[in-house]
C-alpha cells in the first residue's frame, strides 16, 4: 500500500488578500527564444534574427511574449503554490509587455492574492492574482490579472 502524501501546494483558504508571493528567477537564454519559436512556429525576425534585430529599438532578438508568459507558469510552479491544488486557469486579464525580455535577463514572478471567491462546489475555490514579471533590475517586463480555480482543504 502506498502511503498518501499531503500536496505541498496552497489551498484556496491557505491564500490570503494582499499577501505577496515570489517565485525563484530564472535566467532566459538564446536557446529557449530559437526553442519557442520552433515549438510555436513563430519564426518572425525581432525574435530569431541578430542582423534584422539590430536594426530595431531592442538591438537584440528579445524573447516572445508566449514565451515569457509560459515561463511565469513554470515559475509559480517551480515556487510549489500550484502543486496539487491548482485544477484550472481560468482567465488573464489585462496582460501588458512592458519590456523586452533579452537573452541574459533573469525574471521573477511577484504575485498578489487580489480576490477570493468561493464556488458553488464545495471543493474548489477561485483566486485572482495580480502578477507582476521583473527583471535583474527589478523592472516590471509584463504584468496581468490571472483567474485560477484551486482544490479547497479537504473537510
Amino acid at each position: 500500500m502506498t502511503a498518501k502524501t499531503e500536496p505541498r501546494g496552497k489551498y484556496f483558504e491557505d491564500f490570503e488578500i494582499g499577501e505577496t508571493l515570489i517565485s525563484p528567477a530564472r535566467t532566459i537564454t538564446s536557446t529557449d527564444i530559437v526553442n519557442f519559436a520552433c515549438l510555436s512556429g513563430d519564426f518572425n525576425e525581432v525574435h530569431t534574427n541578430f542582423e534584422y534585430s539590430k536594426t530595431t529599438q531592442f538591438g537584440e532578438p528579445i524573447a516572445h511574449g508566449p514565451l515569457v508568459y509560459a515561463i511565469m507558469g513554470g515559475l509559480q510552479y517551480a515556487s510549489g503554490v500550484n502543486d496539487g491544488t491548482l485544477l484550472a486557469l481560468l482567465q488573464i486579464n489585462n496582460w501588458r509587455m512592458l519590456k523586452p525580455v533579452l537573452h541574459g535577463d533573469t525574471i521573477r514572478l511577484e504575485q498578489t492574492v487580489i480576490k477570493k471567491k468561493e464556488t458553488s462546489k464545495p471543493e474548489k475555490g477561485v483566486i485572482t492574482l495580480q502578477r507582476v514579471c521583473r527583471n535583474q533590475r527589478d523592472e516590471a517586463v509584463h504584468e496581468m490579472e490571472a483567474t485560477l480555480l484551486y482544490r479547497r482543504r479537504p473537510q
